[in-house]
């Protein structure tokens, strides 16, 4: 039997159709049904490395585990991530297809909607659901030529579609109706009901507008409440950096520069869990405050950029006299490959060929070269023998003659300095490992001990995101909808 499939698409970006699909891939995994999160078309610089080896959004890995389900570079075939204000890596099926700009990116959608079929085919053939997660939004009709996104891919398809809206941001009616408005007739025969989300207060409050939804746009599903426990789970991309820890008294600070190629910053969100780490980000126009304790460099699309970008803003001396005042430095990925004495970009694959000189606070020296490694790892803590499982997804080689950082397949990984206050790895995930990062912290802050179990706070939530929708939703009637 043909897997049923249901799409939902936003009257708006960051409307919450990502937590809505992972939160019902998990109502229905744990009804018994084999669950597959799709989506076509994603823009992030926040990429997993899926478990048959490519490059997904991290909101899709995320969903394959609401899901319990392997992950699969076919449940996000075409993933964007921006490299300039005008062009992106373009990745299909998980792998490096190119670069484009934006006007080039439109001319090769249409050529990319094979690759998305034919990936939501192989989806559908070992599923009982497929749930569909759309971009942005169906009313940016500028973007309808060739779309791939949204209403393309529904109708390419014959996918139903949920429309979901934002009642924090306000104009919940407005949007619904709005986008229904702009939509071709074909387009909104497969438009089946809506959703409004982020209601804070009493639902019952809106019973009046569900009434004007009804009578003026579609059918209502659901008004889901605020879920508060979103921040438990690894943001889609460095939007989710706004959260910021309550500044604890005796808290571990750590700082993050803001750089504008910034990427993976789900590496933070472990940190951010923790109820003594006061996790910031360091804003343009900011010095680094005397207090910090942890500068921490995460990963970035465009290194040389970032680092010329770190050196305009100053924060490279800041981060010397950080260090001189015997503060503690990590860099992961492109934070890793900063912290060298040097970078070279010969071939110019992350931007224009050159080099230029590290930080120099690790010997370290690194190559960027064509050919992105990406495979999943596990690894042991060189000091501690904490066990970590992440992965790896980097252009380029670094040679480092300083002590590793960890065991990696009985391999040296990483780099640390002849102190242990300077950290270096490739290793995304690192400090989602509860054994590790308590190590480290400890370390940072002498007699510390204790710390969150990141991981299952992880389940936690998305267990209690399943059981939340459930109270609002009527998943009978969702699983009617879908065919």
């Amino acid at each position: 039997m043909p897997a049923r499939a249901l799409m939902f698409q936003g009257t708006g970006s960051d409307v919450g159709k990502s937590l809505i699909v992972a939160g019902l891939a998990r109502a229905f995994a744990d009804r018994g049904l084999r669950v597959a999160p799709f989506k076509p078309q994603n823009m992030s610089n926040n990429a997993a490395v899926a478990d048959d080896g490519g490059e997904i959004g991290r909101a899709q890995a995320l969903q394959a585990r609401a899901a319990r389900a392997a992950s699969s570079v076919h449940m996000n075939p075409v993933l964007l991530k921006p490299e300039s204000e005008t062009g992106s890596q373009v990745i299909v099926q998980g792998r490096v297809r190119g670069r484009a700009t934006a006007r080039d990116y439109h001319a090769l959608k249409p050529e990319l909607l094979g690759a998305v079929r034919d990936s939501y085919a192989r989806l559908a053939a070992g599923a009982d659901l497929v749930l569909v997660e759309g971009a942005g939004s169906p009313a940016e009709i500028n973007l309808r030529a060739g779309d791939i996104a949204n209403m393309g891919f529904a109708r390419a398809e014959n996918v139903p579609v949920v429309l979901v809206a934002d009642i924090e941001r306000g104009g919940a009616i407005a949007a619904l109706v709005g986008t229904l408005a702009v939509l071709e007739p074909e387009e909104r025969t497969l438009l089946r009901a809506c959703l409004v989300n982020k209601f804070r207060g009493d639902p019952a409050l809106f019973d009046g507008g569900v009434r004007e939804i009804e009578a003026r746009a579609l059918p209502c599903l659901g008004v889901i409440p605020f879920f508060a426990r979103a921040r438990d789970l690894p943001a889609e991309d460095s939007v989710g950096l706004e959260r910021r820890h309550a500044n604890a008294a005796g808290a571990i600070r750590i700082r993050v520069p803001r750089l504008p190629s910034i990427a993976n910053t789900d590496d933070l969100d472990p940190f951010a869990a923790e109820a003594d780490v006061d996790l910031a980000l360091l804003e343009p126009g900011q010095a680094l405050p005397g207090d910090c304790d942890v500068v921490l460099l995460p990963g970035s699309k465009s290194t040389l950029a970032d680092l010329a970008a770190l050196r305009r803003e100053g924060w490279d001396v800041d981060i010397a006299a950080h260090r001189r005042r015997g503060g503690w430095i990590v860099g992961l990925c492109g934070g890793y490959q900063m912290l060298g004495r040097t970078i070279a970009d010969p071939g110019g694959h992350e931007g224009p060929a050159g080099d230029a000189p590290g930080l120099g606070l690790l010997d370290a020296a690194t190559v960027l070269a064509p050919g992105k490694t990406l495979r999943r790892v596990a690894a042991r803590d060189a000091i501690s023998g904490a066990a970590i499982a992440g992965y790896e997804i980097h252009l380029g080689e670094t040679w480092s003659n300083e002590a590793p950082l960890l065991s990696l397949d009985g391999a040296a990984e990483g780099a640390r300095s002849a102190d242990g206050r300077v950290l270096g790895s490739y290793v995304h995930g690192l400090f989602a490992s509860d054994a590790y990062r308590a190590a480290f912290l400890a370390r940072v802050r002498e007699g510390r001990a204790g710390g969150v179990a990141f991981e299952s706070r992880v389940e936690a939530a998305l267990d209690g995101l399943a059981a939340h929708l459930a109270r609002s939703i009527d998943l009978d009637r969702v699983l009617e909808l879908a065919r």
